[in-house]
C-alpha cells in the first residue's frame, strides 16, 4: 500500500485538505501509475453517534429518574448506560439547541434567547458568528454522515421563507439529511415539513402521527446509509417536537393513563420526590422546595375542575410515553444492525424544564393565550375527551409542570432556577461504560455534548474553518465520568440567562434572579440593578429550597460578581427586560420581512409563507383583491389564506360563491359572502376590512364586493393580537395544513379556476 494513504490528515483545519501529488512525468498513462485517492475517513474506531433531545420535560417527569411517566427506551438506555442526575440546560429551547449543536454557549451563538425575540444585541441576533462551526459539520468533514430528524430552531425568523437564504437551516450547517420542521412547533397530525430546503405536502393519511413518521426516516436512513457504507460512522441528531405543544397523542395511549393523576399536582411532587429518594436520584435529606404562590392548591378546585385537569396530565403523559416509544425503535434497528455497542446514544430528556405556559387552567387551543383571550371553561370541560387529537391544539395547565419539575420551584423559562434548567440525560456506550446502571453526580451543561462526542470518535476541535480561526471550545468534555464514578467534576462555573432570568453557578453554590415569571409576559423587574438575588448552597441543598442569600450577603455579592464576569465574557449583557413587546421586531430591532411588505402580488402556486415574510394584518386595516377566471362547474376552491383550523382567515368559492372565513381562534368563526354565484369567466372579488383601531387586537368591519359591487359586510368583535399562527402559513391558490374554515377539506381546497392575481394591501 502507498504510504500516503496511510497518514493521518490534518483534522486541524476544515475541510481537510488533500495532499499535493507531484505532477505525473509519463507521457503515457499506461506506462505510469496513479497516486492514491485522497479520502477522509473518520478516525479508526470512531463511533457512531445518535442524539436524542426531547421538549419540554422536567427533571421529575420520566420514570427513569424517579417521575411518574414510563419510558421504556429511557430505562432500557439506562440499564446498560449512566443516568446523569445534574445535567442542565439553558431553560429555554433554541438557546439549548444552539449550544448541544456547537459546545458554545448560547449568547456565544447569538441565540440568547428564542428567534421570535431576537434583538440588535450582540448574543441575542441569532444569527450564529463564522467563529462557531456546528458539530454536524465538523463531524461531516471528518468522514461521518449526518442527519437530522424533527424540530430546528436555530433560524433567524427573517430566513424561514420558501426561498431562504439557506445559510442557517441544517443542511447548510453540515447535515446531509434534514427531515422535519423549521420553528418552534407543529401540529403532529399536520405537521409542516421540509426534506432539506423543500417543502412537502402535508400527509394526509389516517393514522399518521409525526413522531412516528421520524422513527420511520430515521430508522429507513440508518439501514441505507449502513447498507452502502458499512464502515462509514454516522451521527443521527434525533429531536421530534415532543413533548411541546401542541401535546397530541393516539387516543389508545391516553387511555393507558386514565386516573393516573387523580390526586393532583401537589400528591405527585410529593410521591416523585420519595421514589427520588428510594432510586438514588437525590440525596436522603432533599426537601421539596415550595411551589410558586401563583400555583392553586389541588384541593381548592371543584370537582369538575378536577376531572379536567387531571386529563390533561393524562394526555401529556401519554404523549412523553408515546415519543419514548419511537426513541425504543431507534434502539432497535441499531441492535438488530449489530452496531448498539459501537454506538455512543446520548439521550437528553429535555431542553428546558417542564412548560408553565398553559396558565392556571391549561389551554384548549394554545394560540388563545398567545393573543390574550380567556377561554371559556364549559367548552373545555365539555370538550375534554378531544385533548390530544387533531380537533384540539392542548397545553396543561402550570400546576402540572411545577409537578413535573420536582423537586424544584419553578419551570421551563426560569434560567435562575433548577426547574428550567435540570434536565435527565442517559448515556449508553457499552465500548467505554462497562459497569452500567449508575449515576453520575459531576456538574454538566448542554455546551459539553459535542466536546464528549468529538473525543469520543477521536477528533479534536479544529482551529479554522473555511479560512476562520475558530473560539476555543467552551463546553468541556464528560467522557472522563464514563468510567469514574467519583471523579471530580470538570465544569465549576456556569451561567445561566433566559427571559429576564440569570444565574450563575460557581464551586458548588448557585445564585439568580426570578425577574420574570412563565406565565406572564411582563417582567418584574424594570432593569438589571432592581434585581433580587437568591442564594442556594446546592452540595447541602439539591432543590433550591433555602434561600440563604439575607445570612450570607458577602456570598451573595461575589456570585453577582462572577456572573458578571461570565456575562461580559460571552456577550450575556445587556440584560433585556422589555418582555413581550419584543415579539415586535421593530422594538426588538431584528430583520422583519412582514414589515417591509406593505402589499403583495401572488399568484396559485405561491405557498407556504410563514408569518414572517407576509404582510402583517394584524391590528390594522387592509384589502385583498382577487381576479380570476372560472368556468361552469369549475368555480371552487380557496383563493388566498393564512393559518388554520386553530386560527386564521380565507377568501375561497364555496358551491360558486365567494366567501371570506375569519376563524378567530376556533371560539368564533364570520364568514361573509356573496349573495349569488359567480358567473363564468373573469371576475374580480375583494375583501376591504376596516379596523376599529384603540388598541391592539381590536375589532372591524368585513365587506366583500364582487366586480365592483357590494354583496355583504361583517363585523368582527375581536381579531388577532399578535399571532395567528406558529406553524400553519400563507398560501394562495390552496389551504395546506389545517382548514381555516369547516366548508372544505384542504384535500379539496385548491382552486379550480386560473388567478392571474390576488393582491394583498395594508392600509392606514
Amino acid at each position: 500500500m502507498n504510504e500516503k494513504t496511510t497518514i493521518e490528515p490534518d483534522r486541524s483545519v476544515l475541510p481537510i485538505q488533500a495532499p499535493a501529488n507531484p505532477p505525473c512525468e509519463a507521457v503515457n498513462a499506461a506506462a505510469s501509475t496513479p497516486p492514491p485517492r485522497f479520502a477522509v475517513k473518520a478516525p479508526a474506531g470512531a463511533p457512531n453517534v445518535v442524539l436524542v433531545l426531547l421538549d419540554d420535560m422536567g427533571f421529575g417527569a420520566c420514570d427513569t429518574f424517579g417521575g411518574p411517566i414510563p419510558m421504556r427506551a429511557a430505562n432500557r438506555l439506562a440499564e446498560n448506560g449512566l443516568r446523569y442526575t445534574r445535567f442542565h440546560t439553558t431553560a429555554l429551547c433554541a438557546p439549548t439547541r444552539a449550544a448541544i449543536l456547537t459546545g458554545y454557549n448560547h449568547h456565544t451563538n447569538n441565540m440568547g434567547s428564542i428567534p421570535e425575540l431576537g434583538t440588535a444585541f450582540p448574543g441575542n441576533t441569532s444569527v450564529r458568528p463564522a467563529t462557531v462551526t456546528p458539530l454536524a459539520r465538523i463531524l461531516r468533514d471528518n468522514g461521518y454522515a449526518t442527519a437530522q430528524f424533527g424540530k430546528c430552531h436555530e433560524v433567524p425568523t427573517w430566513e424561514i421563507t420558501p426561498f431562504g437564504p439557506f445559510d442557517h437551516w441544517p443542511t447548510s450547517t453540515g447535515f446531509d439529511k434534514f427531515y422535519g420542521f423549521v420553528g418552534c412547533q407543529t401540529n403532529q397530525y399536520s405537521p409542516q415539513l421540509y426534506d432539506g430546503t423543500r417543502r412537502l405536502p402535508v400527509p394526509n393519511r389516517a393514522g399518521y402521527h409525526l413522531t412516528e413518521d421520524l422513527a420511520d426516516k430515521a430508522i429507513d436512513w440508518m439501514r441505507f446509509q449502513k447498507a452502502l457504507f458499512a464502515d462509514k460512522p454516522f451521527f443521527l441528531y434525533f429531536a421530534p417536537g415532543a413533548t411541546h405543544t401542541p401535546h397530541q397523542v393516539p387516543r389508545e395511549y391516553v387511555d393507558r393513563f386514565k386516573g393516573c393523576f387523580d390526586e393532583g399536582w401537589d400528591a405527585l411532587r410529593i410521591k416523585t420526590l420519595a421514589r427520588m429518594k428510594d432510586m438514588g436520584i437525590v440525596p436522603q435529606d432533599t426537601k421539596l422546595a415550595e411551589k410558586p404562590a401563583d400555583i392553586a392548591d389541588w384541593d381548592s378546585h371543584t370537582p369538575r375542575e378536577k376531572e379536567l385537569l387531571a386529563r390533561e396530565m393524562e394526555v401529556y403523559a401519554a404523549f412523553a410515553a408515546h415519543t419514548d416509544d419511537q426513541i425504543n425503535r431507534l434502539i432497535d434497528c441499531l441492535e438488530d444492525m449489530d452496531i448498539l455497542d459501537n454506538t455512543l446514544f446520548l439521550y437528553v430528556l429535555g431542553d428546558n424544564g417542564a412548560s408553565a405556559e398553559g396558565q392556571a387552567r391549561g389551554l384548549y387551543n394554545e394560540q388563545t393565550q398567545l393573543n390574550g383571550i380567556p377561554e371559556d371553561f364549559a367548552f373545555f370541560y365539555n370538550n375534554m375527551d378531544k385533548l390530544g387529537s387533531d380537533e384540539a391544539y392542548n397545553q396543561y395547565a402550570m400546576g402540572w409542570a411545577i409537578a413535573a419539575d420536582a423537586p424544584f420551584t419553578w419551570a421551563k423559562q426560569v434560567a435562575s432556577d433548577f426547574g428550567g434548567t435540570r434536565n435527565g440525560l442517559v448515556v449508553h456506550y457499552p465500548k467505554e461504560i462497562q459497569n452500567g446502571g449508575g449515576l453520575r453526580t459531576q456538574f454538566h451543561h448542554c455546551v459539553d455534548l459535542a466536546p464528549t462526542i468529538l473525543e469520543a470518535a477521536g477528533i479534536d476541535h479544529p482551529h479554522t474553518v473555511d479560512g476562520v480561526p475558530q473560539r476555543p471550545l467552551e463546553g468541556k468534555s464528560m467522557a472522563y465520568s464514563f468510567r469514574e464514578e467519583k471523579a471530580p467534576s470538570v465544569r465549576n462555573t456556569q451561567y445561566f440567562c433566559n427571559m429576564s432570568n440569570y444565574g450563575i453557578y460557581h464551586e458548588g453554590w448557585f445564585a439568580g434572579v426570578v425577574g420574570k415569571y412563565p406565565w406572564s409576559g411582563a417582567p418584574r423587574y424594570k432593569s438589571y440593578e432592581e434585581g433580587v438575588w437568591e442564594l442556594y448552597d446546592i452540595e447541602k441543598d439539591f432543590s433550591l429550597s433555602t434561600n440563604l442569600a439575607g445570612r450570607f450577603p458577602d456570598k451573595v455579592t461575589a456570585m453577582k460578581a462572577v456572573f458578571e464576569d461570565e456575562a461580559r465574557k460571552y456577550n450575556v449583557f445587556p440584560i433585556d427586560n422589555r418582555g413581550n413587546p419584543l415579539f415586535t421586531a421593530k422594538v426588538a430591532g431584528r430583520p422583519d420581512l412582514s414589515a417591509s411588505l406593505k402589499s403583495l402580488s401572488l399568484r396559485a402556486g405561491m405557498e407556504s409563507m410563514q408569518e414572517t415574510c407576509f404582510p402583517n394584518l394584524k391590528n390594522t386595516s387592509y384589502r385583498i383583491t382577487a381576479d380570476i377566471d372560472v368556468q361552469d362547474g369549475c368555480m371552487d376552491g380557496v383563493i388566498l389564506c393564512q393559518g388554520g383550523k386553530f386560527g386564521g382567515w380565507s377568501l375561497y368559492v364555496h358551491q360558486g360563491v365567494p366567501t371570506f372565513c375569519y376563524n378567530f381562534l376556533a371560539q368564533k368563526r364570520y364568514y361573509v359572502r356573496a349573495q349569488n354565484a359567480l358567473v363564468a369567466g373573469k371576475n374580480q372579488i375583494e375583501i376591504d376590512f376596516r379596523y376599529d383601531g384603540g388598541g391592539q387586537g381590536a375589532g372591524g368591519l368585513f365587506r366583500l364586493s364582487v366586480n365592483g359591487i357590494p354583496h355583504a359586510e361583517q363585523r368582527a368583535e375581536q381579531t388577532f393580537s399578535c399571532n395567528t399562527s406558529f406553524d400553519e402559513t400563507a398560501n394562495a391558490g390552496v389551504d395546506i395544513g389545517t382548514p381555516v374554515s369547516e366548508e372544505y377539506t384542504c384535500a379539496n381546497s385548491r382552486f379550480q379556476g386560473d388567478i392571474y392575481r390576488v393582491h394583498v394591501q395594508i392600509e392606514p
